[in-house]
């Protein structure tokens, strides 16, 4: 069952990182419901992962949680 998740994303200053941060989730849960708010340093999302997993592939993707 999906949960909402909110973490912080350090390092996002443009829509090319909010593109990279939505596709990073949506490559491990393409069902996820992805928000991302590059102004305020955060995303939020409707999930299968845990909150290791999510942070783990925002990471991947060059940021930091």
């Amino acid at each position: 069952m999906p949960t909402t998740i909110e973490l912080p994303v350090g390092g996002m200053t443009c829509a090319h990182c909010e593109r990279a941060v939505r596709e990073a989730i949506l490559a491990r849960d393409p069902s996820a419901k992805v928000k991302v708010d590059v102004a305020a340093g955060c995303v939020s999302a409707e999930t299968t992962l845990t909150s290791d997993a999510l942070a783990a592939a925002i990471r991947e993707a060059g940021y930091t949680t």
